[in-house]
């Protein structure tokens, strides 16, 4: 799979698959192909990831052509990533108590020669279990993998290599091209007992064998089923202090339609790049992607990210013809800066949820708010009606799924272009 990290891709990547959302995908969601044959998968995580395109747009396209029950195993699929953004909104100290163990383990690799070890083992595809060794090239060459294969690989990685959670979804988020603080995190916590307190993911040889098409059958070689008899044979859950997860009350803007007047400028940013406002801006900036940097993020996840910037800038100035070229921000002085040339009264920014970029909203409210301009926080539809529903167990959420659909007014046409009519 190769994403063009542009809107218009993402629209034809949608379109393409789905009238494949059915039965197709319901038949084969759970086969892991290999390298470029991930077909009976949309691959729209990584647009999905910025919102080039938006999760209720996704929906959109396939109810269009199918009836909600023959969809339904996908459509559920696009609401648990929604499902687990508004999880951890109700439980941000797992974010916060997550980048601390991280600084912490990171601390521990450099100090503890076993550790260090046994992690470089792991990441370079050094530890001889045949299949966990494929998906981690998979991963450091494509920035993807098959949403069955991380499950085996998180399973792996905890429980018959020993190492720590963190670790390993701290490294997916450096390499994933659709890595999501909530989705990633919270997936690796779901397979270590944490998330679902007591309940774990065990890798097991067989079912690897059984969904990847039996392309690891020989005997010998890289392409191998060498190692999978090493597997853990039992998945105690992880166990934390329950603090850890104590439940809060989410501060989300509420909903309502903005009026027009004055000059209002749009500011988006990696976790919602979606040119979709209730209001025709007179401006358009871009806060540079978080996940850049060999410190941050892989080779991929860079380009993708910055290059996934710069095409909604010129879409942007193609279909607004701003007098000022959309532009983007890649210091807080040039973001305070863009506010005051522009001189901007009024400033959309799509609400920024909890993860690495959550402190940076904090940060534009307060400039915007010592310059004089008034802030509206656009929080998207789909977040405002899944999220509630999210402050446990995923069925809590599932079980509204149909009214979110029919709130949402997705089994007719829904305005998808930038400025409503």
């Amino acid at each position: 799979m190769n994403w063009t990290p542009t809107r218009a891709a993402a629209l034809t990547r949608l379109a393409e698959f789905a009238p494949l959302a059915g039965q197709h995908y319901r038949a084969g969601r759970n086969e892991d192909r290999g390298v470029g044959q991930h077909v009976q998968v949309s691959g729209l995580s990584p647009y999905l990831r910025h919102r080039l395109l938006l999760d209720q747009e996704v929906v959109q396209a396939v109810i269009l052509r199918h009836e909600p029950n023959t969809a339904a195993k996908f459509i559920e699929e696009v609401l648990w990533r929604s499902y687990f953004k508004g999880w951890l909104e109700h439980h941000p100290g797992v974010w916060t108590n997550y980048i601390n163990d991280c600084a912490r383990l990171r601390k521990s690799v450099a100090d503890d020669k076993l550790l260090r070890a046994a992690y470089s083992e792991a990441i370079y595809a050094r530890t001889g279990i045949a299949p966990f060794d494929a998906w981690v090239r998979e991963l450091r060459a494509t920035g993807y993998l098959h949403n069955h294969a991380r499950m085996w690989f998180a399973s792996i990685w905890i429980f018959t290599l020993g190492l720590p959670w963190q670790l390993g979804a701290q490294w997916f988020h450096y390499h994933l091209l659709d890595g999501d603080a909530a989705s990633n995190t919270l997936s690796w916590r779901w397979v270590a007992g944490l998330h679902t307190r007591g309940k774990t993911y065990l890798a097991r040889a067989d079912n690897i064998k059984r969904y990847t098409a039996q392309r690891f059958a020989g005997d010998r070689g890289p392409d191998s089923y060498a190692g999978l008899e090493r597997l853990a044979s039992s998945a105690p859950a992880l166990t934390e202090d329950p603090a850890v997860t104590e439940q809060h009350t989410p501060n989300w803007p509420e909903h309502h339609t903005p009026q027009p007047g004055g000059r209002v400028g749009l500011l988006l940013h990696d976790e919602d790049m979606a040119l979709h406002a209730p209001i025709q801006p007179v401006a358009v900036g871009m806060l540079a992607p978080q996940r850049v940097g060999r410190r941050r993020a892989s080779r991929l996840v860079s380009r993708f990210g910055l290059q996934a910037a710069s095409s909604t800038l010129t879409e942007a100035n193609q279909k607004l013809q701003l007098k000022n070229a959309p532009t983007l921000l890649r210091t807080r002085s040039a973001t305070r800066h863009w506010m005051q040339e522009t001189k901007l009264d009024r400033l959309m920014v799509p609400y920024m949820p909890i993860g690495p970029s959550f402190h940076r909203m904090q940060w534009v409210l307060n400039q915007a708010a010592e310059l004089g301009i008034e802030t509206e926080v656009l929080f998207r539809d789909i977040d405002g009606l899944a999220w509630p529903h999210a402050r446990r167990g995923f069925f809590a959420l599932r079980k509204h799924i149909p009214d979110i659909l029919e709130q949402l007014h997705l089994k007719t046409p829904v305005q998808t272009e930038l400025i409503p009519v």
